[in-house]
């Protein structure tokens, strides 16, 4: 039935984080909210969640349906650039570096295929930033429990015109250098690990290849591989994006907590700690374990539907 071509991979790509983003989204907002809970105060200060589980119940009983999916506008934004390079440029780099290094384009080696995901989610996550820190910004906010820095935007465009008037174009690219710090873990793990445990489980007889307890399996292997290399990185971005700015005497607004992902790290661990890293770790792997499994089981069944249905119109 032939291959998709880079344009086709992309849209497919991002109708599936659409559709995952969908189930995911309330567990995104209670995860920046732990990860945001204490921030850079000895022994996590007073608590306000004591878990995940906690976060959803207090956000439903005084947000409603709005704040537990808060940010879920420019989250299917987000997911359509960050899913649609990610998914749809990964096996493009993937050739691309196989040829340079003098692999076969059908060979699965492990470095170009770390490569390959992280230079296509680095793309994303670049497209993607002004979405991704509106939507964090977004999730942070609530009237009854604040935790963090707290703005209030009425929507995505809201905030995105609030940012420029405030912080200057430049604002909405805050945070970009720990977003691409994020991406690259991600990158070099999520598609990689997908494909490397999908090949097992085809190899030892399983599943067939087309199956959807394959899907399902790799998927989830692939989202618990993530989520353990990601989290210290995941909380950094958060933070970047949430924290106060000020504008200095030069016109240039830069952030009052952090100077950088590494200063981040630093600082998170000097006052909090190896745990200030992991803090919401369990929200994260309630959120990318569903959302992994959804997009790339949903991207794979999307490509073949595509597929058929172009292969039938031929």
């Amino acid at each position: 039935m032939g291959s998709l071509s880079t344009l086709e991979g992309f849209v497919c790509g991002g109708l599936a984080g659409c559709t995952a983003v969908t189930f995911s989204n309330p567990a995104e907002v209670a995860k920046t909210r732990m990860q945001l809970q204490g921030e850079l105060m000895r022994r996590g200060g007073a608590k306000v969640y004591s878990n995940v589980f906690d976060v959803l119940i207090k956000t439903w009983r005084n947000e409603g349906i709005r704040g537990v999916q808060r940010g879920l506008g420019p989250a299917y934004i987000y997911q359509i650039l960050l899913n649609g390079s990610r998914l749809g440029l990964y096996e493009p780099s993937r050739r691309w570096l196989n040829r340079l290094l003098g692999y076969s384009s059908t060979q699965q080696a492990t470095i170009t295929s770390m490569s390959a995901g992280s230079i296509s989610t680095i793309i994303g996550s670049c497209l993607g930033n002004p979405l991704f820190l509106v939507k964090t910004r977004m999730q942070a906010y609530s009237p009854a429990l604040p935790v963090g820095t707290q703005r209030y935007y009425r929507h995505g465009l809201d905030a995105v015109s609030t940012i420029v008037r405030e912080e200057g174009v430049k604002g909405l690219l805050r945070g970009i250098d720990a977003a691409v710090f994020r991406g690259a873990i991600g990158g070099s793990v999520q598609l990689p690990s997908y494909i490397w445990a999908k090949s097992l489980v085809v190899h030892y007889g399983i599943a067939s290849a087309d199956s959807m307890w394959t899907y399902l399996m790799s998927s989830s292997i692939a989202g618990v591989i993530l989520c353990l290399a990601m989290q210290p990185a995941d909380t950094t971005l958060t933070r970047m994006y949430n924290q106060p700015a000020i504008r200095r005497a030069d016109g240039r607004t830069v952030g009052t907590l952090y100077k950088n992902p590494f200063d981040c790290l630093w600082k998170t661990f000097k006052t909090e700690g190896i745990f200030g890293w992991y803090k919401g770790s369990t929200a994260h792997f309630l959120r990318i374990a569903p959302h992994t499994i959804i997009t790339l089981t949903a991207n794979d069944l999307i490509v073949r539907a595509y597929l058929q249905l172009r292969h039938s119109h031929t």
